[in-house]
């Protein structure tokens, strides 16, 4: 006896479906424009390093995710990474290794958020579609030459 037949999709409670999952562009086409740096107390000026973490934060794919909301946070980053560069603690790399993972700035983080960049994916299509050729050009090696053949006989 085969059983009750199968449910319906649309009834279905669990759909394994990811809140979080994205295709980012590799160039990304900011949703956001870039925050301006804020000014820092008289005589102070932010660490080169800094600045240019700050450059690649906004140049990345995963900029495109950000919302208006995450802009403190991540100047709270910015913050915390000057402050490490001009002669940080532990306690600092450890604040800034958490704050990266919550924005997707890690591979780990992205995969757990099941963030794809879309040069990745570009890649892996070539890749496939290379190996696909590989695999005609095998086979299409001439019986006469192959030399397996010499079993046959």
């Amino acid at each position: 006896m085969p059983g009750p037949p199968p449910k319906n999709p649309s009834l279905r409670q669990r759909r394994n479906k990811s809140s979080s999952r994205a295709l980012l562009p590799s160039k990304p086409k900011r949703q956001l424009r870039k925050p301006q740096l804020p000014k820092l107390e008289k005589g102070e000026k932010w660490h080169p390093y800094a600045v240019k973490f700050w450059e690649t934060i906004w140049a990345s794919p995963m900029s495109s995710e950000f919302v208006h909301g995450d802009e403190p946070a991540l100047l709270r980053l910015l913050f915390l990474t000057d402050r490490y560069w001009k002669g940080g603690s532990l306690e600092v790399a450890k604040e800034i290794r958490m704050m990266e993972q919550q924005f997707g700035l890690t591979p780990l983080s992205r995969r757990r958020l099941e963030w794809t960049v879309a040069q990745a994916e570009d890649a892996k299509d070539r890749h496939e579609k290379n190996r696909s050729k590989n695999a005609k050009n095998i086979l299409d090696i001439d019986p006469i030459e192959d030399p397996r053949g010499v079993l046959a006989e």
